[in-house]
């Protein structure tokens, strides 16, 4: 079937990603003149993976995250606040001086939270609705919430078109994301089962023409590679990965789940590093991209890394649930054939129970049943006492005769 080898092409480039995004960004970067023809069309096919990454969400789910909406708060605080004003201000204790450097830093920890999140969060057991609404969310208010950011931290020292840095998110982010919710809305769910998977294949090649595009942008910085910027790389490194263990401490102080535990830990540790490249490209020198770049370097590999580390740290939590499922498994079956009973017409036991009831009744017997039992009980047994004393009284009344 040529539908399902397109699904495994699809799913052995995610297995591979972060080797592959390794040589995309190679080849960026090594060949900026062929691969830089395709920066143009990069905002309409970024809109397309935001729209194909929307159809796995709907609007209930994000209802549904609202109602016990504190895991959804310490997401966005820590990726919108806390990690774009700790990341500004290591780097300019780090790198005074360059502007373009600390701006490209910031940019990188004020981008939404990446979509590919997602997949991270469902490969080790996550709580998908709460990532879903949290990559919705950081989405839908990057518009806003990038330029105040780079406004209030940088103020004068960059030149920015805050008002057309908007309008390109919404166009980019914020409206695919919406419409995406909107198709599986109204197809009843035909989006995330048929259209999103079908489509997904396309989009993974697609992220891998983006990172190449973008990564010309670093080609003349990385073939002349100085001090500071290998320092950037290396700070790029370790701070991304203070974001998956800001993730993971929040979540223990909140005493949640370890399914919640992971999502906080991707969604605070993955960028949608595309959007940022996108924006460096547009609105800034060539040089505030190569910060926004080294993420993508590291990203896929990190992600893997502290996927595992979080497996093992919650194995003893995730051994004691199953348990507390397999245990637990006969007695909502109970309750749920009880209220079922219960909603049954009140003549059911005297016209006669079909098979599935009286099989409920000897499984989980109610009052009225336990009263019905008792009663044919003791009919039976004065029928085999009274059975006797009738076939005895002729042959006793014949003898005295």
């Amino acid at each position: 079937d040529h539908m399902e080898a397109w699904r495994r092409m699809g799913k052995a480039i995610g297995a591979h990603m972060p080797l592959i995004v390794l040589f995309c960004v190679a080849a960026g970067v090594l060949f900026p003149r062929v691969f830089g023809t395709f920066e143009p069309i990069v905002p309409a096919l970024f809109a397309f993976m935001t729209f194909q990454g929307s159809l796995n969400n709907t609007f209930r789910q994000l209802a549904e995250t609202v109602r016990h909406p504190l895991p959804l708060i310490v997401i966005l605080a820590i990726t919108l606040v806390a990690m774009p004003v700790l990341a500004f201000a290591l780097a300019s204790l780090l790198f005074a001086g360059n502007v373009n450097i600390i701006t490209g830093i910031l940019l990188e920890y004020s981008v939404p939270i990446g979509i590919v999140s997602f997949m991270w969060v469902g490969m080790f057991s996550g709580n998908t609705a709460l990532g879903l609404s949290a990559i919705l969310v950081s989405t839908v208010l990057a518009p806003f919430s990038i330029p105040l950011t780079l406004k209030l931290l940088m103020g004068a020292t960059i030149h920015m078109d805050a008002l057309g840095m908007m309008i390109n998110m919404v166009f980019m982010i914020a409206l695919p994301a919406l419409a995406g919710m909107a198709v599986n809305d109204l197809t009843r769910g035909w989006g995330h089962d048929v259209l999103s998977p079908s489509i997904d294949p396309l989009c993974k090649m697609l992220l891998l023409v983006i990172i190449t595009a973008n990564s010309t942008q670093m080609s003349e910085y990385i073939l002349n590679m100085t001090w500071e910027r290998a320092g950037v790389a290396l700070f790029i490194l370790v701070f991304a990965s203070s974001g998956f263990l800001w993730g993971m401490i929040a979540a223990r102080l909140l005493h949640q789940p370890f399914s919640t535990l992971v999502t906080m830990g991707f969604d605070c540790g993955l960028r949608n590093i595309s959007s940022g490249a996108v924006i460096a490209a547009q609105y800034f020198p060539g040089e505030v991209v190569f910060p926004v770049m080294c993420g993508t370097i590291f990203q896929q590999l990190l992600a893997a890394t502290f996927g595992r580390v979080m497996s093992r740290l919650t194995e003893r939590e995730r051994s004691q649930t199953r348990g507390t499922r397999a245990s637990g498994d006969g007695a909502p079956r109970e309750a749920l054939s009880f209220r079922e009973t219960v909603r049954a017409p009140k003549d059911a036991h005297q016209q006669g129970a079909s098979t599935g009831e009286r099989s409920w009744c000897r499984a989980a017997p109610c009052a009225r049943t336990q009263r019905c039992r008792r009663a044919s009980t003791a009919a039976r047994s004065w029928f085999r006492a009274a059975q006797p004393l009738q076939g005895r009284s002729p042959r006793r009344t014949r003898s005295r005769t």
